[in-house]
């Protein structure tokens, strides 16, 4: 029998929060909620992912620090923000007083920077920190903490013990196995994990045979990579019992429906987002509409619902 797409239970919880729906933002994509007001307010989402957090402000990298690619974008905007403390005094309060869930990505190039925003962030009413693990480590010579299990976990370890928030780590696809580093941080710590971060890629102008990013290499997001994306969810599902938000290329409902079949919790749109603004309502209400058509009585049940 049909349902009516308002009988649906749209909520999901994720690390013991609950979420009124499974729709959030992928942090550095929609600021800190204010860019995006025109077209719908922050409250209606799952949650919003902020842009990301640093214990003090940074300037970025230097331009060009965006190009187009074929099916999405490459950027190098070298995690551009205004500091934790800025966070906290001006755009924490307002997205609370609409009553928006917030979740925010804290970055570093060292465990101390991380502790600091941990600690800073913990004692606000902040919902959940995300743990941006893609960072390079300048102590352990440009590594980066995410490809490398016992350097994640160490991150981990360390953070945790800086904030009770529900901590979400962020997980880097430039690995060779994804799930390797989903264990480690399940074992230090981690209460969910989002995946996937962008891809590292690289564009060249033939004109100028010169690369079109200041930077050279940049962080690769879009439709182009979303069958990745779904792959490791389906392989970090079967690997960790922590709830897991997939993200990677959404544009759709019809997207997020496939990547909560692979074992999302939850998804988050980023890119899809920049040429049309709406795509989360409309990936919401996509959602209600496909429960209600397939049986589906919460949204919550297609998670690993995919058929073998």
């Amino acid at each position: 029998m049909i349902q009516k797409p308002e009988t649906i239970d749209m909520k999901v919880n994720i690390a013991g929060v609950t979420l009124k729906n499974p729709v959030l933002t992928a942090s550095g994509t929609c600021g800190y909620g204010r860019e995006y007001l025109n077209y719908y307010d922050p409250a209606i989402l799952g949650a919003i992912t902020v842009k990301a957090l640093s214990a003090v402000p940074r300037k970025g990298n230097p331009v060009p620090r965006i190009a187009e690619t074929p099916s999405g974008i490459l950027n190098a905007i070298g995690l551009q923000n205004p500091g934790a403390q800025h966070f906290i005094d001006n755009e924490l309060p307002w997205l609370k007083a609409r009553n928006a869930t917030v979740i925010a990505n804290i970055v570093g190039s060292t465990p101390e920077d991380y502790d600091a925003v941990a600690e800073m962030l913990s004692d606000t009413d902040t919902d959940m920190l995300e743990l941006n693990i893609s960072c390079p480590n300048v102590k352990a010579g440009g590594i980066a903490f995410g490809t490398d299990p016992k350097m994640a976990a160490s991150l981990i370890s360390e953070v945790r013990r800086h904030t009770h928030k529900p901590l979400i780590v962020k997980l880097s696809p430039n690995v060779t196995d994804i799930t390797a580093i989903a264990r480690a941080a399940e074992d230090a710590g981690a209460d969910a994990l989002s995946l996937i971060n962008t891809l590292l890629g690289m564009k060249i102008d033939i004109h100028t045979r010169k690369p079109l990013l200041a930077n050279i290499t940049g962080g690769l997001s879009g439709p182009a990579v979303f069958p990745v994306a779904v792959r490791m969810v389906w392989q970090v599902r079967r690997a960790v019992s922590l709830p897991l938000i997939g993200m990677g290329g959404i544009a759709s409902a019809d997207d997020a429906v496939e990547m909560m079949l692979a074992g999302a919790d939850a998804v988050s749109i980023g890119t899809a987002a920049f040429s049309d603004p709406l795509v989360p309502v409309k990936v919401i209400d996509g959602l209600r509409d496909y429960c209600a058509a397939n049986g589906f009585e919460a949204v919550s049940a297609l998670s690993s619902a995919i058929e073998r």
